[in-house]
């Protein structure tokens, strides 16, 4: 399972839906990009960023840097989301499950419009 930057900030922050994403951590994985939206929204409510970093890296198994691959696949990925508002973070995140075949983990309800063949999974 791919886990989109708001589905681990749901966990982090103990928000609905934070279940459902402990469930799925044993088997988790983050791309690089998502993983820092998460970081740095913990620094902007005061954690400090090396423990920011920790704190969030050390929650998900596997994590996948952000290369060219991924990048031209986000591209790609820019004219089926850009009428429904998903940010370059969001196209990151579903360029991997793309890549990987696998499924996305997301509190992000922009998504239910999305129709890419990726399977989406919301956490609430």
């Amino acid at each position: 399972m791919v886990l989109d930057a708001s589905a681990l900030l749901a966990l982090i922050n103990t928000e609905p839906g934070s279940d459902v994403v402990g469930a799925a951590l044993p088997q988790a994985i983050i791309g690089t990009v998502n993983l820092s939206e998460v970081v740095a929204k913990m620094i902007d409510i005061g954690v400090p960023e090396g423990e920011a970093w920790r704190g969030a890296a050390d929650l998900v198994p596997v994590i996948v840097d952000f290369g060219p691959e991924l990048a031209r696949q986000c591209a790609k990925l820019r004219a089926a989301t850009r009428v429904h508002g998903l940010s370059f973070g969001d196209r990151a995140c579903l360029a991997l499950a793309q890549r990987l075949h696998l499924p996305v983990l997301t509190a992000d309800r922009a998504w239910r419009k999305l129709s890419l063949g990726i399977d989406i999974r919301y956490v609430r």
